[in-house]
């Protein structure tokens, strides 16, 4: 058995900071841009606003009958932009559909092999911190041999980038001999003593040390897996189209066994597809970088995104947290092309419960709520803007319908007609239309093809799915909406949202356990079906809110049972496509 060497030889590469208020020198003209994205984008934000305008309007005509009071002001501030976010959701998904359902985009597809071997060099990079040794290294061990397979030994190197804490270095160190050892490429392992700025600083420690010998950089999260095809597959779109600075994928969920989990995959699978050929649609050559599961071109990343720190402290300054957005900006900034492709092999897992998810989300939302910042940055695209918009507005919304709600019960307390009658029959059939209109596209999606319709358990298993989904998220909503709220409060009151260990075992919770933090949740509960007391038509119309807030501790303990989703896979629920590889 060979000793295998930690690391390779150096070849640094220089990352200079970028600076913010200024456009750099050197940008590039991209030849990869299709033709008509700005009238596609005209497109979207205008149908967008015709929809929004039409309910607005209808509202407001229909709250004036006795005149504008304060809470019908306020009412229409948060009505607006509220269903302008639904309206622009369900449009772009709208486009998805039709971009699916008529054969204009063919949704994931295997990427074709290529048909000469590899002459660049590409890095594997799969940044670790404190996770399980033994599931980490078993997804090393498999990337490995399937890049071997599909042609990459030669041309293709794996390198394990620790943060974890001293206590995990020694196991992790054990297990990367026992893997590089017999692995058919090289396998490197290196971690670092001082986790300077994170994920990203893993990344840029590692193209300064050794960028200078690879022409591209796969990046993995810690959970993620790729098929051999894929990654080489992907290498070789790099070699042939050199002015891509990155090719993201659109991952899907594997090893989904919590009933959380199943629920989470079944619904990517179903609804996703959709989403992300619309977003692929109007995004063009400035898609956007979700991180992980994604190609770069190391030069062009070295020359574009080295991340300064923002002024003040955490949480609104310091690192910059999402730095991937940031990043796919600065690429464009470049004149780099930043591709969003859909094809099968691209996998990650799923937190196994939702608190576990609430961790991930919070923060996603600090570092999303940090691109407000970045908004006026030099240089940067429109649509790189607008990414950062969409991302940071995505966590205003909870705290948005929270108040919304609040007033329309503050209305009603004062004898004025509750809310969901004022704005009339049509402004409500739009809402439902906005809110469930992607689900129901997804299942004609689904019924639409009879691989899909195997796929997915066939069309009982269908149905019963989707109905499920429905309700399960209705009950889930109100319960997201107050954590994220309470993140936000958080966030604002200058607590940072930390940088800790993904849960990734799946470990049913206990209701003791989990209702202390539910407190803010179940008072909102009582709040909205006490409103019955003064107005049984807004009680009515909080059922689904109040049911929600009421039975969260059984939600969230119920559906983060391993048991429950194994019942579920044997009564065929939540049935999803399988992977595509072993």
């Amino acid at each position: 058995m060979r000793q295998p060497a930690p690391l390779p030889p150096e070849a640094p590469l220089d990352m200079p900071v970028q600076g913010l208020d200024g456009i750099p020198p050197g940008a590039r003209a991209v030849d990869t841009r299709p033709q008509g994205l700005l009238v596609k984008r005209l497109l979207l934000i205008g149908l967008t606003a015709v929809i929004s305008l039409a309910a607005s309007s209808e509202l407001r005509a229909s709250l004036s009958g006795d005149g504008l009071g304060a809470f019908d002001v306020a009412l229409l501030l948060f009505f607006v932009p509220l269903f302008s976010w639904l309206a622009f959701g369900f449009v772009s998904s709208a486009i998805g559909f039709w971009r699916l359902i008529s054969g204009g985009h063919p949704g994931f597809v295997q990427i074709p092999a290529p048909r000469a071997p590899l002459a660049r060099r590409t890095a594997v990079l799969m940044p670790i911190y404190n996770e399980s040794v033994e599931a980490t290294f078993g997804r090393v061990r498999a990337m490995t041999k399937a890049i071997a397979d599909a042609g990459g030994a030669g041309q293709i190197d794996f390198f394990v980038l620790s943060d974890s804490g001293a206590h995990n270095g020694p196991a992790e160190e054990a297990a990367w001999r026992a893997v590089a050892a017999t692995a058919p490429i090289p396998v490197y392992y290196r971690r670092r003593e001082q986790n300077i700025a994170r994920k990203p600083g893993n990344i840029a420690e590692w193209v300064r040390r050794f960028g200078g010998a690879y022409e591209c950089m796969l990046v993995l999260d810690a959970d993620s897996i790729m098929s051999g095809q894929a990654i080489v597959g992907m290498a070789a779109v790099m070699e042939a189209r050199s002015s891509i600075g990155l090719l993201q994928t659109v991952p899907k969920i594997v090893n989904a066994h919590t009933f959380y989990q199943r629920w989470m995959r079944f619904a990517a699978e179903a609804y996703g597809p959709i989403a992300s050929a619309g977003l692929l649609w109007w995004a063009g050559s400035e898609g956007n970088f979700w991180g992980h599961n994604a190609i770069l071109r190391t030069r062009a990343f070295a020359e574009s995104c080295g991340l300064p720190e923002l002024p003040g402290k955490p949480p609104f300054g310091g690192h910059i947290q999402s730095h991937d957005m940031v990043e796919a900006a600065l690429l464009r900034r470049r004149g780099w092309a930043v591709h969003m492709v859909m094809i099968t092999g691209s996998y990650e897992e799923f937190p196994p419960n939702l608190v576990d998810n609430a961790i991930r989300d919070r923060r996603w939302m600090q570092g999303n709520l940090q691109h407000l910042r970045l908004l006026g940055a030099a240089g940067l695209s429109a649509t790189s803007r607008l990414h950062f918009f969409i991302g940071a507005t995505a966590y205003l919304t909870s705290p948005g319908w929270l108040l919304l709600l609040l007033t329309t019960i503050a209305q009603a307390a004062t004898g004025k007609p509750a809310m969901p009658l004022a704005i009339g029959p049509y402004v409500l059939a739009l809402t439902v239309v906005l809110l469930f209109g992607p689900k129901a596209m997804g299942l004609v999606w689904m019924l639409a093809s009879a691989q899909r319709r195997r796929d997915f358990g066939g069309v009982g298993a269908i149905l019963r799915s989707v109905l499920a989904d429905v309700v399960l998220a209705m009950l889930q909503a109100p319960v997201t909406m107050v954590m994220q709220t309470k993140a936000l409060v958080a966030l604002v009151l200058g607590i940072p949202s930390g940088w800790h260990t993904q849960n990734r075992e799946a470990q049913r919770i206990p209701l003791r356990l989990i209702l202390p933090d539910l407190r803010e949740q179940l008072a909102l509960g009582l709040l909205f079906a006490a409103t019955g007391l003064f107005s049984p038509i807004t009680a009515v119309w909080l059922i689904p809110l109040t049911a929600g807030l009421l039975l969260s501790p059984w939600l969230i303990s119920l559906s983060s049972s391993e048991e429950l989703g194994a019942r579920a896979a044997r009564l065929n629920l939540f049935t999803a496509p399988p992977p595509d590889f072993d």
